[in-house]
């Protein structure tokens, strides 16, 4: 009795497995959901989907999501797309979204902009509702030298035709601070830009940054203007000072030449003064060798001295003689 009982519980244990290992290859609840849906898919091809490692629960769903949208698509297509690495129930609620706000979306574009890393839903979210972009403060010099700092507000909404291949908001961003610089750099005074900021709009928004983006700019505010630094002079004094510069260095290479010409001078002094008093050593040779040959007697020798002695009384008397001083009386 109690091997039967074994054996039948057994029996059924494996009945329940099988059943399940059964309901699993062949989902008949899901063909059952998929039929009554209004979706035509055999469970054969529900059973090659699982050997062709594809969900059949997330194709039936996009099935029925889109046929009850209205629209028609491809098993095959849904299929391939997922075996791409794409997002299939992504994209469907994006062409369910597009279709009811009349944008031009096809399947195609959509797994293309899918499979391209982008997110197709946020681009068809984005053009139904546009978004703000805040852009990082712009430095840009009035030609007066005066900087200004100004912040401004985007509004774009996505160009789903661009998506694929168009540059992202850092692009627009870069190019709405191009302008704003280019802008403010060509207005006379900041003093106009203060009092005219949209000045600046329009100017940004005549130039088209948004070609080959991905994004169309629908406006671009001016949130904040601030007086920055006084660039031009700061610039002037910057040039100054390089001038001083110059002229400092310019002064001690002239300082330094005549310092060396001083010296050179002072050189060739010496040297004169050295040949002189080497010529004067020459003298009392000479006049003793006159003396010898007869060319000189004693009466010219006396003459001679008698001659040096009145140049130094003559000396003597023609420098200035220091005053002693005057005792101080006692009082």
């Amino acid at each position: 009795m109690d091997t039967n009982l074994t054996y039948l519980i057994a029996i059924i244990a494996i009945s329940i497995v099988g059943l399940a290992l059964i309901l699993y290859v062949v989902p008949i609840g899901l063909w059952f959901q998929a039929l009554i849906s209004g979706v035509r898919v055999s469970l054969l091809q529900l059973i090659f989907m699982r050997w062709r490692k594809v969900p059949p629960r997330q194709i039936v769903n996009a099935l029925i999501t889109s046929t009850k949208a209205g629209l028609d698509l491809q098993r095959d297509f849904l299929e391939a797309h997922y075996l791409a690495g794409g997002h299939v129930q992504l994209v469907v609620n994006a062409l369910v979204s597009a279709d009811k706000a009349n944008l031009d979306l096809n399947f195609k574009m959509a797994t293309a902009i899918d499979l391209a890393g982008r997110d197709v839903l946020e681009a068809v979210q984005m053009s139904v509702n546009p978004k703000v972009i805040n852009t990082p403060p712009v430095k840009a010099v009035a030609r007066d030298g005066i900087e200004l700092v100004a912040k401004a507000r985007v509004t774009v909404r996505a160009n789903i035709k661009q998506l694929v291949g168009g540059a992202g908001e850092e692009t627009v961003l870069a190019r709405v601070g191009e302008g704003i610089v280019s802008s403010i750099g060509s207005a006379d005074s900041h003093k106009a830009v203060l009092e005219n900021p949209d000045f600046i709009s329009k100017v940004v928004l005549e130039k088209g940054l948004d070609a080959g983006t991905a994004f169309e700019i629908l406006s671009i505010d001016i949130a904040d203007i601030d007086i920055g630094k006084n660039i031009g002079a700061v610039l002037q004094m910057d040039q100054a000072n390089a001038d001083k510069n110059i002229a400092q260095a310019k002064a001690e290479e002239r300082r330094a030449m005549a310092v060396a010409l001083e010296q050179e001078m002072k050189a060739k002094a010496q040297e004169a003064r050295a040949k002189v008093i080497e010529a004067e050593a020459e003298v009392p040779l000479a006049m003793a060798d006159a003396f010898r040959q007869g060319n000189m007697g004693v009466m010219d020798y006396m003459k001679l001295k008698n001659i040096e002695a009145d140049t130094d009384m003559r000396d003597s008397i023609s420098k200035p003689q220091s005053r002693p001083d005057k005792p101080k009386s006692d009082k």
